[in-house]
């Protein structure tokens, strides 16, 4: 079984940052990649970016969620999601997941194998 944790959500202003962390953790037998995803209330779950271990690519929607990055460090099967001049548009619960399947299709929530809890971002004035 493998946990994984996000934490970084809170309440910004807009224009403002955040950074949010997420790691896996647990029997990790192979581990190809992890994503964010995010959801706002009456919406559908939509990908907002992903990190491929194998060769440190990382993988952004067709349309960009805003100055959003990701980065990643395998060894500690940590990534983190850079976020800045954040919108009220912005404002969702950010999960992250973990995957297993060697698949160019992170944008994909069937890809992957476990998820996290959430953490609420809200962009407010």
């Amino acid at each position: 079984q493998v946990q994984v944790v996000e934490s970084g959500g809170g309440v910004v202003h807009p224009g403002g940052s955040l950074r949010l962390t997420c790691q896996a953790s647990g029997q990790i037998f192979h581990s190809y990649a992890m994503g964010w995803f995010r959801q706002a209330p009456g919406k559908d779950r939509e990908f907002v970016a992903a990190f491929s271990w194998k060769d440190s690519k990382t993988y952004y929607p067709n349309s960009p969620k805003g100055l959003f990055t990701i980065s990643g460090d395998g060894a500690k099967n940590t990534v983190w999601l850079q976020m800045n001049n954040l919108k009220p548009e912005d404002t969702a619960i950010y999960y992250c997941a973990f995957t297993s399947i060697e698949t160019t299709n992170l944008n994909w929530p069937v890809m992957y194998d476990y998820w996290g809890q959430g953490t609420q971002v809200t962009v407010s004035s």
